[in-house]
């Protein structure tokens, strides 16, 4: 579907909450699955510890309430996270209503890759660290204040990039090069977070790390992609927002990088002077391996058949969808649906989002869970088709005042059983993932296996993406012979401004014609007016 729904999709996956390190990934959905296991916090650490002095001081267990403190600070900083999350996949669909070719989209979609490449550097940030400042305060403070800081510079080129006002189209190169930047930045601070989330609260809260964990991105994701782009939408704002229209929305870009860049750094000052991490953890419980051999215990993992076997199983196995997921959203887009619109479908999802882990997890519990994966993958791919035929009705129903509802309750179905394919494949792969992982090296098993499966969502994507161009035929309408085979000579003779009977010529045959001329490859677009 659209980015603006299905990009979520290509980033982020949760290991599962363990002391061993905060090596976590994030996968195919978006955060409102958190899964548990690895075992007991802290249990090996606890038995490794000297008995006790004859006469301990027992702490009974502290509440919620005795550290609502934390569990505030853990979700702010979550929701922070998930907003360069929602940024990054609003732009595609900026891209798209700035006719942006599916090459380009392509190569943007690299934007999307840190969050699964996070285990190449995560050993660094798990184990080098100013101790008097704090472990996960050495890395999430300045990481917080070089997001803030770049997103305002930002704020002030990114016009220019996306080519407002300049007589130019976007310039993806560094649209690309900007938010890749952007979304390392951002996985670097999730590294630092998803770790301190497992310190900063006690044994008997920190299962509320992981609700904090769902509940913050989502909310991020939210205000970063779906209310952003209802927000700069004009029509959007002019038909429900203002009383007098606008040729504007309320926001830009611009504006809201500004703004979000600013509370950046005001949560990361007062974090940095306020929040101190907890000092009652003993050395062995932080304790992490350094880097050179966590990196050793991963090629050792990646050696073995069955786990070579299964790596090559599901990098490959999302082939078959991976252009309808890719591909249906823009397609929308470019067929004139309205991309605060397809935004706005994500609201009524997140619902269904909460409640089909929970029942499907009673499907994958049992001893084999990759059969509801199998079962799944049929319904995934048919959908595929079902997405192919909705593209190609889309221009069918279009009118004048835009779309008929029933076309948006069309999609709005198509979605939610997509929703319930794509859950079921992913549950099903974290529950197999959770049951193979050595519980001796559970965290790094974990996370190599997540990371896999990221990488196995993002590359068939852009492949996607970079093969639509090339395999699509366009022919100008009334200039058969010409293959529109730019965006701009698409939209040219699209537009109703110009004759259906358009005529291309070599050259301009004078000056009055080039008044009203369009440079596409030195050729001459004769409208309408110019026979008046």
């Amino acid at each position: 579907m659209s980015p603006a729904i299905a990009a979520k999709e290509g980033g982020r996956q949760r290991r599962p909450g363990s002391h061993h390190h905060c090596l976590d990934v994030r996968s195919e959905v978006p955060p409102a699955l958190a899964l548990c296991g690895d075992g007991p916090a802290g249990g090996e650490a606890e038995a490794l510890l000297p008995p006790e002095p004859e006469t301990p001081t027992v702490r009974g267990p502290r509440g919620c309430r005795a550290e609502l403190g934390s569990v505030l600070l853990l979700l702010a900083l979550y929701v922070l996270q998930g907003i360069p999350l929602g940024l990054a996949g609003s732009v595609p669909l900026i891209l798209q209503s700035k006719n942006a070719s599916y090459t380009e989209q392509a190569f943007f979609s690299f934007v999307f890759w840190p969050f699964s490449l996070k285990l190449l550097w995560a050993p660094l940030v798990d184990a080098v660290y100013l101790r008097r400042f704090g472990r996960r305060k050495s890395w999430l403070v300045p990481t917080q204040y070089v997001l803030g800081l770049f997103m305002i510079y930002l704020s002030t080129q990114v016009d220019v990039l996306l080519g407002d006002g300049q007589g130019r189209g976007p310039d993806v190169v560094a649209l690309t090069v900007t938010f890749f930047l952007f979304e390392f930045l951002a996985a670097t601070q999730d590294i630092a977070v998803d770790g301190w989330a497992l310190t900063m609260l006690s044994r008997e809260n920190v299962g509320y790390a992981s609700t904090c964990n769902s509940v913050g991105q989502t909310a991020g994701y939210f205000l970063g992609n779906v209310l952003f782009l209802a927000l700069e939408s004009a029509s959007f704002c002019n038909k429900y927002l203002r009383f007098q229209p606008q040729p504007r929305g309320i926001v830009t870009l611009s504006d809201f990088l500004f703004f979000w860049g600013a509370v950046f750094l005001i949560t990361t000052t007062l974090v940095a002077l306020f929040k101190k991490e907890n000092k009652e953890l003993t050395p062995t419980k932080e304790e992490t391996k350094g880097i050179t051999d966590t990196y050793k215990l991963l090629f050792s993992i990646i050696k073995m058949p069955a786990v070579f076997t299964f790596c090559l199983l599901i990098l490959t196995a999302k082939v078959g969808f991976s252009a309808a997921d890719a591909v249906t959203g823009l397609k929308l887009v470019e067929e004139g649906v309205p991309k605060e619109h397809l935004a706005l479908l994500a609201v009524p999802m997140v619902p269904l989002q909460i409640i089909l882990p929970l029942i499907i997890s009673k499907y994958t519990a049992g001893p084999q869970p990759l059969n509801t994966f199998y079962k799944a993958m049929p319904f995934r791919l048919l959908l595929g088709l079902e997405f192919a035929f909705l593209v190609w009705w889309t221009p069918k129903v279009r009118h004048e005042g835009g779309f008929p509802i029933y076309y948006y309750v069309v999609v709005l179905l198509s979605y939610a059983l997509h929703q319930i394919s794509l859950y079921s494949m992913y549950v099903a792969i974290m529950a197999f993932n959770a049951k193979v992982s050595d519980p001796l090296i559970g965290g790094t098993y974990m996370t190599l296996l997540n990371t896999v499966s990221n990488l196995g969502g993002n590359w068939p994507s852009t492949v996607a993406l970079w093969l639509v161009d090339p395999l699509t035929v366009k022919e100008c309408s009334g200039a058969q012979e010409q293959a529109c085979g730019n965006a701009l000579e698409a939209e040219l003779t699209s537009s109703p401004k110009i004759s259906t009977c358009r005529v291309v010529v070599p050259f301009c045959l004078n000056w009055r014609e080039k008044l009203m001329v369009e440079a596409v490859d030195q050729c001459c677009i004769l409208s309408s007016m110019w026979r008046l």
